[in-house]
């Protein structure tokens, strides 16, 4: 199946006709009456779109419903990769949840400091939180835990703040 196989699913359903004749076969009710209500082009056409699309198929005994179409368009598909590290603690480049394990949190916290600060650089709590605002909405939160981390420092007064020596 085709990673794009969920399109022919989507568009054989958006048919109203075709969704009536597909919840027929899915229900194992008889689908014959309602086809032939139909004008012979349309149900042709409705029934080989349920069967490209992968819905049904044609057995002796009438239409079978196939059971697994969606998980196997679903498994085809695919979705966005999976998130690793840290990356799975952000959303857009901002903090969207923080670490319950340690060794998650220190590598989060090792890594915002890093990009808050540079080697050598002393400045202003004023700044240290527009910096940090830039990538969560609890600045005073991770600021504290960077400090307690001892990932960055501060002065006595708490006016400043630098990277760690390392």
């Amino acid at each position: 199946m085709s990673e794009n196989a969920w399109r022919a699913i989507i568009a054989a359903l958006s048919d109203e006709r075709a969704r009536e004749i597909y919840a027929r076969i899915v229900l194992r009710q008889p689908v014959e009456e309602a086809l032939d209500a139909l004008p012979a082009k349309k149900a042709r056409r409705i029934v080989d779109m349920l069967m490209r699309a992968g819905l049904a198929v044609r057995e002796e005994q009438g239409y079978e419903a196939v059971t697994d179409v969606f998980t196997r368009a679903l498994t085809a598909a695919g979705g966005p990769a999976r998130a690793e590290g840290i990356d799975r603690f952000f959303a857009h480049g901002r903090l969207t949840s923080y670490p319950s394990r340690a060794d998650d949190r220190h590598a989060l916290l090792v890594h915002l400091a890093s990009r808050v600060l540079d080697p050598g650089e002393t400045i202003a709590e004023k700044d240290i939180n527009q910096r940090l605002s830039e990538v969560t909405d609890d600045t005073a939160r991770i600021r504290r835990a960077l400090v307690d981390e001892g990932l960055i420092t501060r002065t006595p007064s708490g006016s400043r703040y630098s990277l760690a020596a390392r």
